[in-house]
């Protein structure tokens, strides 16, 4: 085995995808890439994107190697950072069945990631969601050998709001408040703030009063602007005068709309 081989797989957490431009930077360019496969010791995952031989890697190994490797600004997001964090006991057990992902606006996942048949179905958003607080609300997930930055618990649920776009993913986002008793204040007051969708700040607070979480009383409603007139959320829902927005009925089940 030759140096440069050893150092990629002494750097290369079992799990996790290695691309192109980072076997670069270690000095394996594409025509010795090429043939550490045909030596047997990588396997081509997809263009630009190799993986050891013999190795099980998942989605989350390629998150890693977008966000280490190629320096992207993704991050794992909504319902699944909340799931992968262990804070929404009511889904079904044995992992997220859908991954969400979030990045920067204008940012495309490489094609490797797009075009490969995860172990679950991927979304992509890139929402102008926070403006002057695109660093606020993080945390980093420890996943097997690797870590990846995920969506901390403030942050996920005004995400699973966002994407909310029908009466049941709408009850799906209040479920995740009411398990979401430890938020931190100063965290969802910053991103209310600077949260540019008068819907999804009203849902949110509506859910978190509902909720009767106590960090909800520590907020200051009147530090946001939740725009003017009234809003349909919920279809078919009852009518909450204060944030002037339709919501799911108090027995949290669907209506005939």
């Amino acid at each position: 085995m030759d140096s440069k081989l050893n150092n990629v797989l002494k750097k290369l957490p079992s799990g996790a995808v290695a691309t192109q431009r980072w076997l670069e930077e270690l000095g394996v360019y594409r025509q010795l890439t090429h043939r550490y496969v045909e030596e047997g010791w990588l396997e081509r995952l997809g263009h630009g994107a190799f993986i050891r031989a013999g190795d099980r890697v998942d989605w989350l190994g390629g998150v890693y190697a977008m966000q280490t490797q190629l320096k992207l600004g993704v991050h794992v997001g909504s319902d699944t950072a909340l799931q992968l964090k262990g804070l929404a006991h009511f889904l079904a057990m044995g992992g997220p069945r859908r991954g969400h992902l979030f990045g920067t606006p204008g940012s495309k996942l490489p094609g490797w990631f797009r075009k490969h048949d995860w172990d679950i179905a991927t979304g992509f958003y890139c929402p102008r969601l926070f403006e002057g607080a695109e660093h606020t609300g993080f945390g980093d997930l420890r996943y097997e050998r690797f870590t990846v930055r995920i969506s901390a618990p403030e942050r996920a649920v005004m995400e699973s709001i966002y994407l909310a776009a029908d009466n049941a993913s709408l009850i799906h986002s209040h479920h995740l408040m009411e398990g979401l008793s430890t938020l931190r204040p100063a965290v969802v007051q910053e991103l209310l703030e600077a949260c540019w969708s008068v819907r999804v700040k009203r849902y949110f607070l509506w859910s978190a009063g509902t909720a009767g979480h106590a960090w909800f009383r520590q907020l200051n409603p009147a530090m946001l602007d939740l725009g003017a007139g009234k809003r349909q959320l919920f279809k078919g829902g009852g009518y909450d005068a204060t944030y002037r927005i339709t919501v799911p009925p108090a027995n949290g089940e669907l209506p005939d709309v």
